[in-house]
């Protein structure tokens, strides 16, 4: 290989956490030139407007599609409140990711994950998970028909992801401890080494932290599509209805999976 100036070498080293992001190094050489890619052109029916993206700069992100707020057994579940809607997203966001995968496209979960002593959780955190003091809250013990377990703590039953979504060893986990996936999560760092700029969202709750997320994206300078069908919230409909607007109106688009795997399949 011969660079511009003429520097040669037999012995390049491939360098970087990703091969869309990474130097070639020899003993004497540092060549920082990024490897290329073909552009592919996805065409895509959206609302408020139709769009054309980089299937090759485009990634999945899946928020919170934990047993803990998914799962009737979980913590969510275990207070009577119908985990129904977040169940019935495993189809559709199981197509939406298998037709990322396809693509060579990164699929991306985002989950809560806290400490067990909470010393990253402000109180205004933990306050909406506990708002008189008298409930576990995030990381507290509960005990429910799974067993006893912490709530929501990084890399227990509660945070693991429900069973029925399929995951791959290629995708990439982050954990988050606030409603944006973004805060203090090496989510930014992690896209931009994928060379990342369209991002596809789903997941749960719709109004909360994948909209905080979303929005973070945007602000981030992230091209943001929310995916209708592989989003719910326990919220009333409003807050769903209030949310799509948004997102249509300031933030970005929305679309559906099948409309999506559809623009993936023919994109050239």
């Amino acid at each position: 290989m011969t660079g511009k100036a003429g520097f040669q070498s037999d012995e390049w080293v491939a360098l970087g956490a990703s091969d869309r992001n990474g130097y070639k190094v020899s003993d004497c050489v540092v060549d920082m030139r990024r490897a290329t890619r073909t552009p592919k052109a996805a065409e895509l029916e959206a609302q408020s407007q139709n769009i054309v993206f980089d299937a090759s700069r485009a990634a999945l992100i899946i928020i919170d599609m934990q047993n803990d707020f998914c799962a009737p057994d979980g913590w969510i579940g275990s207070m009577g409140i119908d985990v129904s809607a977040p169940q019935a997203l495993k189809e559709p966001i199981n197509k939406a990711a298998a037709a990322f995968r396809a693509q060579g496209a990164p699929v991306i979960w985002v989950s809560w994950g806290v400490r067990p002593d909470r010393m990253n959780l402000s109180p205004g955190t933990l306050h909406p998970f506990n708002p008189n003091g008298k409930a576990p809250g995030l990381a507290g013990e509960i005990r429910t028909a799974h067993g006893d377990y912490h709530v929501l703590e990084e890399g227990g039953w509660g945070a693991a992801i429900i069973d029925g979504l399929h995951q791959e060893p290629g995708d990439i986990h982050v954990s988050k401890h606030r409603i944006s996936g973004f805060w203090d999560t090496p989510l930014d760092a992690i896209l931009k080494n994928l060379d990342v700029t369209t991002l596809f969202f789903a997941g749960v709750n719709a109004d909360h932290c994948v909209l905080g997320t979303l929005m973070d994206a945007n602000f981030h300078g992230y091209d943001t599509v929310m995916l209708e069908d592989c989003v719910a919230t326990t919220s009333p409909d409003f807050c769903m209805q209030a949310t799509l607007h948004n997102v249509r109106f300031c933030f970005g688009f929305t679309a559906t999976s099948s409309q999506l795997v559809s623009a993936l399949s023919a994109a050239s």
